[in-house]
């Protein structure tokens, strides 16, 4: 089993920027996907971005040239940098395995308004 702790949400103004950290527990970090997510109020959960274990990186079509995804497997932490952030980016983000996931972390809420 591994936890999740999301954190780095905040208020931000349109055109602004954000940095999120995932932290995860157990040992099985290095080997697996990691995802972020996202759910805007009243919306579905959807995947935004993702990383394999060996690096490779996938976005939604929605995010892509704006945020970057990576990861630090010393410090078991995947992260999401942020960039040009819009109002319609404002939702709870959660970091989880990609794709077998687990239970899911509290999220941390990212709001991009004027």
């Amino acid at each position: 089993q591994v936890q999740l702790v999301e954190s780095g949400g905040g208020l931000v103004q349109p055109g602004g920027s954000l940095r999120l950290s995932c932290a995860a527990s157990g040992n099985i970090f290095s080997i697996t996907g990691m995802g972020w997510y996202r759910q805007a109020p009243g919306k579905q959960r959807e995947l935004v971005a993702r990383i394999s274990s060996g690096g490779s990186k996938n976005y939604a079509d929605s995010v892509k040239g704006r945020f970057t995804i990576s990861r630090d497997n010393a410090k078991k932490t995947a992260y999401l940098q942020m960039n040009s952030l819009k109002p319609e980016d404002t939702a709870v983000y959660y970091c989880n395995l990609y794709p077998a996931r687990g239970f899911w972390g509290q999220g941390t809420q990212v709001t991009v308004s004027s």
